[in-house]
């Protein structure tokens, strides 16, 4: 008996250790400078659901003081606009990029050592209390990605 049970235990041990615990992720992120000084920069990327539904509820940038999650649409009079937005949902397993004319992050105040060609540091919180960390390629004004 005590066998069986200790057998049953191991099992179950090495299966939870087994287990992958899926969180959402992020890759591909770059950073593209702004055509002006002091104007905001905007961050892009993609995000990777994880096992369950959750939300990106913030970005944060290494040296950046605010962060803002926008969204571009085109208007009624067939004008581009962005809208800030608090959170975007994120379904389970689901691919969800952040690019130009679309969903991406407005990074305000940034500062003048981040030039073309380095890189920085992105943080995405989710509403499920899980985070991810993408290293980011910054590029200059009207580049249209990393090289």
């Amino acid at each position: 008996m005590a066998k069986g049970l200790l057998a049953v235990l191991t099992l179950a041990t090495l299966t939870a250790s087994c287990a992958k615990i899926e969180a959402p992720a992020a890759s591909d992120a770059w950073v593209r400078l702004a055509a002006v000084p002091g104007r905001p920069a905007a961050g892009y990327f993609t995000l990777h659901g994880g096992k369950a539904d959750t939300k990106l509820i913030g970005v944060s940038v290494a040296g950046v003081p605010r962060v803002e999650l926008h969204l571009s649409r085109m208007t009624a009079g067939d004008m581009m606009t962005m809208d800030a937005t608090p959170s975007v949902d994120l379904p389970a397993r689901a691919t969800l990029p952040f690019e130009p004319g679309g969903r991406h992050a407005m990074l305000f105040d940034v500062p003048a050592g981040l030039t073309p060609g380095k890189t920085t540091t992105m943080t995405f919180r989710f509403s499920d209390g899980e985070t991810a960390v993408a290293e980011a390629k910054v590029v200059s004004a009207g580049a249209s990605g990393p090289e």
